[in-house]
Order: structure tokens, then sequence, then C-alpha cells
């Protein structure tokens, strides 16, 4: 019995002991047992880039960074300007030419996308087809994919699936202003609410004209909305600023150049050091003050305008104190602050002009660091365009009552090659000479030889193409054979015909 019992408390004393255990675990990694299995809670952080401090250092507008937030925008404009703009390639013709039509007349909006992105941390993309107001500058009229950047802090909030993490629901919320008729001003918070089936419009305040609040069907299907999150991270629900992890060094570097400047105004004046045996003489022999005592009470001041020639006794001295300057000693810490923003920012230095001395790193040395930076900025941003490509697909092909054979879409960015003409045309004679080394020594087919030149060479296609409507680089090479054939040929006929002119001449 007492063993028994015995048992009974053992095995209480270890259920519970396993439940604090399982508890312990769950609070530790989220993790919950159902089943048998492991199934994670969907979290995500929700703070936020403060985005009207992020424009104010990028514009330099705000005081307390005056002098250090002039990096900021060389930091967010270089790596925008190296990026450029996607191309998107299909191989469905049709879906090709709408592609090209939407993005190549939004190129500068696809520019600005990049460039809040990176300055905000965040950046929406909104399309929406819209009928054409203005008859007079668009002729052609009827509707067109409109493609719109929403300031990120009207976005309120991101409804998402629990499980997915995908978005089910955007909620935006935006402050309109304007003077009616008789010129009183209204005001009004709108706030939309964007779902794949439905698009709610609520106003606060005045009802704006022209707008018609209300629920209506969302017609497409799908959210027509693409978030582009700078350096996202999975357990974080919005992007951040490359701006953020360098302001501490702007402050600083704000800090540290004030302090040099308000010194350097308080010294930069120097003072006159007299060394005098006998105060009354001196002032006696130089400005003609009589009584010293009846002269300072009486508040007196020396003023040496005009005093080329100062009269001293035997001992005494005249000199000049300098302080030495401020922001001279301050320049090893701007330096050391300097290269913090640097190196924080992935910006090579010659971007920020020439704060130092260019032989401290050249451009060679430091355009790789760019180049992996902007390389995988692209990476980054290049899936919320291929969904982008897809929405404009889908849209179009809904409203113009097409199908288009697929939405699948690549993406190519420009190369960026920080050679110059010259080191391009060099390299490219080096490959050429050792590749017909290497077909003359046997060492490499043609068909490999093509191939690998064909890297350094755009123009080139396949050497064997698979198309039978575009010819391979054998087939074009062979045709400019025939040409030059024919070329000398003819060549050589004209030159006959001169020398029978000749000989015909002197008969």
């Amino acid at each position: 019995m007492q063993k028994s019992m015995a048992k009974q408390s053992w095995l209480k004393k270890a259920t519970g002991e396993i439940s604090k255990l399982r508890q312990n675990i769950f609070n530790k990694f989220g993790w919950r047992i159902i089943g048998g299995s492991y199934g994670a809670p969907y979290r995500l952080g929700s703070s936020r880039v403060d985005y009207a401090k992020a424009r104010a250092l990028y514009k330099n507008t705000d005081d307390d960074y005056k002098l250090g937030a002039g990096f900021a925008k060389p930091v967010i404009n270089t790596t925008a300007g190296f990026m450029g703009v996607p191309r998107f390639r299909s191989e469905d013709e049709d879906v090709q030419v709408a592609l090209d039509s939407f993005f190549g007349d939004n190129v500068s909006r696809m520019q600005q996308a990049h460039r809040d992105a990176l300055r905000d941390g965040d950046a929406f993309v909104w399309i929406t087809r819209e009928e054409e107001e203005d008859a007079e500058l668009y002729p052609e009229g009827g509707a067109r994919l409109v493609f719109n950047i929403v300031p990120p802090e009207q976005v309120t909030k991101v409804n998402r699936n629990p499980v997915t993490g995908r978005p089910r629901e955007y909620i935006l919320r935006s402050e309109h202003t304007w003077e009616d008729e008789d010129g009183e001003k209204r005001k009004a918070a709108i706030v939309q609410r964007i779902s794949k089936d439905r698009r709610v419009v609520l106003v606060e305040g005045d009802i704006p004209p022209d707008l018609e609040p209300g629920e209506e069907p969302n017609p497409w299907g799908f959210i027509p909305v693409v978030h582009f999150r700078n350096e996202g991270d999975a357990t974080e629900e919005f992007g951040t600023s490359d701006l953020e992890a360098m302001e501490p060094f702007m402050k600083a570097y704000h800090d540290v150049m004030l302090h040099a400047i308000q010194g350097s105004k308080m010294h930069s004046t120097p003072r006159l050091k007299l060394k005098l045996q006998d105060v009354a003489e001196f002032l006696a022999n130089n400005f003609g003050v009589d009584d010293p005592q009846k002269f300072a009470r009486d508040g007196g001041t020396i003023n040496l305008d005009g005093h080329e020639l100062l009269i001293f006794q035997d001992e005494e001295d005249a000199s000049f104190i300098e302080v030495g300057s401020a922001i001279g000693a301050a320049s090893d810490l701007l330096k050391f602050l300097f290269y913090c923003i640097v190196d924080t920012s992935e910006t090579p230095e010659f971007s920020f002009g020439v704060h130092t001395p260019s032989s401290l790193s050249s451009v060679q040395e430091q355009m790789p660091i760019l180049i992996r930076r902007v390389a995988r900025k692209r990476e980054h941003f290049s899936e919320a365009w291929q969904h982008l490509a897809r929405i404009v697909l889908a849209m179009t092909a809904k409203a113009e009552g097409r199908r288009f054979s697929t939405h699948a879409t690549t993406i190519s960015w420009d190369k960026i090659d920080p050679r110059d003409g010259k080191d391009i045309a060099q390299e490219l004679f080096f490959v050429t000479q050792s590749l017909n080394m290497a077909l003359m020594g046997e060492f490499i087919s043609l068909d490999a030889a093509a191939e690998f030149l064909g890297q350094y060479i755009d123009t080139m296609n396949d050497f064997i193409s698979d198309n039978p409507e575009v010819p391979g680089e054998r087939e074009r090479i062979l045709k400019t054979k025939i040409l030059m054939a024919r070329l000398e040929d003819a060549e050589f006929l004209e030159k006959q015909r001169d020398e029978i002119d000749k000989e015909l001449e002197l008969v």
C-alpha cells in the first residue's frame, strides 16, 4: 500500500515537472505541441522608422544634425543611382509588350520607389486603373494603369494571415484639406480598407468633393499593393532605413563640428599682451594719460588705431596671444567619425566628395564594396518587382479581356562595370588573343570559344541557335565571310579593269 502511494506520488511529481518543462520551452521558443508536431504562432515586430526624421536627415533640415546630416543624401542617392531600375523579360510577346508599355512610362516613379525605400525603410506601390480626365493632354482617352506611391506613414496597419504572414488587408489613413467655394477651410481624415474582396472608404470630418464614401467590391480579386521593404527581416513587419545605423555618427559629427566652430569664433581674434614696468608712464608716453587712477574710474579705453609706434622702457615688451585652431584640434576626431559613417553606410568615401585625400583609397579598390551592396539591394527588391509585374499583367488581362499564356517574368539589371573604356577594350583584346591561341593550339573548340566570348560581347547570338527565326552566330559568321568574299572579288575585278584601261591608253 505504501509502495503504491509512493509510486503515485512520484508519478504526480514527474508529471508536474514535465508540464513545467513543456511550459518553459513554449515560453522560450514559442512552440506549441499539437498532435505530436510543432506549430509556431506568427509574431512580427511592429516598430517603424521615424519617417519624418529620416526625410529631415536626407534633406538636411534638422537643426540638431545640420553639420553632420550632409552625408545622408550621398548615401541614399549613390545606392539608388547605381541600382537603376529592373527590366522585365517574358517568353510571351504580348506579355513583353504590356510590360514595356507600363514600366517604360514609369521609370522615374520606379527610381523614386527605390529612393523612398532606402531612405524611409518602406515604400508602398498601389496600382490603380483610372479613367483619363484630361482629354486635351491625352486625346487617346480610355483608362490606363497608374503607378501610385503611397507615403508609408499613411499605411497605418497591415492585417496579415496568422499562419503565412501574407497581407490580407491594408488600412490607409490620410489627411485631406481644401477650401470650399465660400473660402472656408475644410479638413477630413480618409480611411481606406483594401482587401482582395472589397475596398471600403470612410471619411472623418467634411466629405471632400468628388469622393463617395462607402464600400465597393474589388474587381481584381487580389490586393494591388506591393510593399518594398528595405533590409527586410523575418522578425520585422516593416523595413529599416539606411540612415538609422549612421544616425549616431552624424549627430556626433554635428556636435564636434559645432563646438569646433564656436571655439574658432571665440578665439580667432588675437589678444594684446603687454609686459610693463610702469603702467602710468606707459599710458602717459603713448596715450597722453596724466592721471591713470582717474582714467580708470572714468572707464577709459585704449585704442591702438593710429598708434603704429609704441614707446617702451627697458625689459618691457608687447605680444599677441593666439589660440590654436579649434577645428584643427578636432580634425582627427572628425576624420574618425567620417570613416565610421563610411563603414556603417557601406558607401565608398569618394561618394562624399573630396573630404579626405583620394590617395588613401582609390576608386578601383572601393568600387567592389559598392557593387556588392548594390547587388544585395537589387536581390532584396526583385521579389517585390516580380509581384508588381504580375499585378500589372493580371489587371491588364482582366480589364482588356485578354489572356496571357503566363504571368511569370524574369528580371535583369544593368551591369555595373567600374572599368573605363580603355580597360574594357584592353581586357577584350587579351581575351580574343587568348582564345585565338587556344584554337590554333587545338586546346578548345570553336563552339566553346564563341560561347565564352559571348559573355563579353552583348551583340553576339548563341553559336548555334535553337530558334529557326533567329540566326546563330555561326550562320552570321558564314554570311559575313560570303559578303567579304564578294567584296574582295569586286575589288579584284575593279583593279583588273583599271589596269586594262591603262593599257588601252598606252596603245
